[in-house]
C-alpha cells in the first residue's frame, strides 16, 4: 500500500509542478489548436468525468467505447447497454445536451463487438442576416455513430478497431456571409489496444493495466463547398492503472491518462489565415506533422499534453466513490479542473454520477453527468 500511494504522490507532482513550470517560462504565448466537431472528445459518462477524463488503462466498462474499444474483451458479462446523459456549458446557456447510448455483445471467448450514438444538441439559435435581420430559427446537433470489434490476443492483451460516421449539421443550411453552406460529413476510425495482468502479494489481488487508443483517424469535414476544410480531433490516448485489494470487502485503483491531438499547430508566424492552419496538410500527414510542428519547438509540443488522474473506491463491489484532476496548459487552453463521482451497482441496473469542480468564471464549472447501465446476464440469472 505504502508503494502504490509512493506512485500516486509522484505522479500528483508531475502533473501539477512540472506543466506549472513550463508555462511560466514559456514566452510563445497562447497557440490553441482547434478542430471540427470538437464533441467527440468529451468524457460522455459519468465514471470517466468522476477520474478526471481519465479512462484508457481503467478496468473495462460499458463505456469502453469512448476510452479504449479493447477493454471489451476483459468484460465479465456477455451483454450490456448503457446511456448517458450530459446537460453541457450550464453556466452559458440552458438547452445544449449531450446524450450517449452504448452497448456491447460477446460473440465467443475472445470476440465482441460494440456500438455507439452520440448525439450532441446546441439548442435552439436565431440566424441574423447582415443587416440585423432575423432569417430563421434553427436547431444545430451533431452526433456520430460508432461500431466497434475487439479481440482476445492472449491472456493479457487484447486490440479493436472502431469505424464512425460523424455528422454535423451547425446551420441548417443557412446562408452565412453569402456562402451557402450544409451539414458536414466525416468518416474516422479508432486502433486500440489494453494490457491486463493479475498480480498477488501477501495474499491480495492486485491488477496492473495499461492502455493505448488513437481515436478519430479520419478525413476532414467541411461545412460548404470550398477548399477549406477542418481537421476533425483525432487524438493519441495513452493511459496506466492500478488496482488493489484493500481487505475482502474493499478495492481502491490510481488511474493516470496523457492525451494529445493529432493535429497540425496553427503556426502564428504566418498571416496567412489559410497556410497558418495547415489547411493544405492532408489528415494522416498532419498526424505525424503534429509531433514536430509546433512554432515554439519541443517547448510548445510538450505544452499539448494534457494529463488527467484518478482515484476509485469500491465497497463490495456495489458501492463506488470517485474522483480526479484534469490539466491544460494554460497556452493551450487553460482548462483545468478537480471532479468527483459517485455509482451504485445493483444486480441488473447500475447508476452513476459525476461532478465537475473548476472556478466559477469556468464555463464548464459545475457539469453533471449521469449514467445508467444494464447488465442483461445479471437479468437472465434472475430471471431464472
Amino acid at each position: 500500500m505504502k508503494k502504490i500511494v509512493f506512485l500516486l504522490t509522484v505522479i500528483l507532482c508531475i502533473i501539477i509542478i512540472v506543466p506549472n513550470s513550463s508555462a511560466q517560462t514559456s514566452t510563445n504565448g497562447a497557440n490553441v489548436i482547434t478542430t471540427g466537431v470538437p464533441f467527440l472528445t468529451i468524457a460522455p459518462d459519468s465514471r470517466g468525468g468522476a477520474m478526471g477524463d481519465a479512462g484508457a488503462a481503467t478496468s473495462p466498462d460499458l463505456n469502453s467505447q469512448h476510452w479504449n474499444a479493447a477493454k471489451y474483451s476483459f468484460m465479465e458479462s456477455d451483454m450490456g447497454v448503457a446511456l448517458s446523459y450530459t446537460p453541457w456549458l450550464r453556466n452559458l446557456v440552458s438547452d445544449i445536451n449531450l446524450a450517449y447510448l452504448v452497448g456491447y455483445k460477446r460473440l465467443d471467448d475472445k470476440q465482441t463487438m460494440s456500438a455507439s450514438l452520440r448525439y450532441f444538441s446546441l439548442g435552439n439559435i436565431t440566424f441574423m442576416s447582415e443587416y440585423g435581420d432575423p432569417t430563421g430559427q434553427q436547431t444545430p446537433n451533431e452526433f456520430a455513430i460508432d461500431f466497434g470489434y475487439s479481440l482476445l490476443l492472449s491472456e493479457t492483451f487484447s486490440g479493436a478497431v472502431a469505424l464512425r460516421y460523424i455528422r454535423s449539421d451547425l446551420t441548417g443550411g443557412q446562408m452565412v456571409n453569402g456562402t451557402e453552406t450544409h451539414a458536414g460529413n466525416a468518416y474516422a476510425a479508432d486502433i486500440a489496444f489494453y494490457y491486463q495482468k493479475e498480480i498477488r502479494a501477501n495474499r491480495k489481488r492486485s491488477v496492473f493495466s495499461s492502455g493505448i487508443n488513437i481515436s478519430n483517424i479520419g478525413s476532414k469535414i467541411s461545412y460548404t463547398d470550398g477548399a477549406t476544410k477542418d481537421f476533425i480531433p483525432t487524438n493519441l490516448k495513452l493511459g496506466l492503472n492500478y488496482k488493489s485489494e484493500i481487505d475482502r470487502y474493499n478495492t481502491i485503483a490510481f488511474a493516470f491518462d496523457v492525451n494529445k491531438l493529432l493535429v497540425p499547430t496553427p503556426d502564428t508566424t504566418k498571416t496567412d489565415m489559410i497556410n497558418s492552419g495547415h489547411s493544405d496538410v492532408g489528415p494522416i500527414q498532419g498526424i505525424f506533422q503534429s509531433f514536430s510542428d509546433a512554432p515554439g519547438g519541443w517547448k510548445e509540443e510538450l505544452q499539448e499534453i494534457t494529463f488527467s488522474v484518478g482515484t476509485e473506491y469500491w465497497y463490495n463491489k456495489q458501492f463506488a466513490i470517485r474522483c480526479g484532476y484534469y490539466y491544460e496548459n494554460v497556452n493551450k487552453g487553460n482548462r483545468k479542473f478537480f471532479t468527483a463521482g459517485a455509482g451504485l451497482k445493483m444486480n441488473v441496473f447500475a447508476l452513476d454520477f459525476s461532478y465537475l469542480i473548476a472556478a466559477q468564471n469556468n464555463p464548464l464549472a459545475n457539469t453533471l453527468r449521469f449514467t445508467l447501465s444494464f447488465d442483461f446476464d445479471a437479468f437472465n440469472k434472475q430471471k431464472k
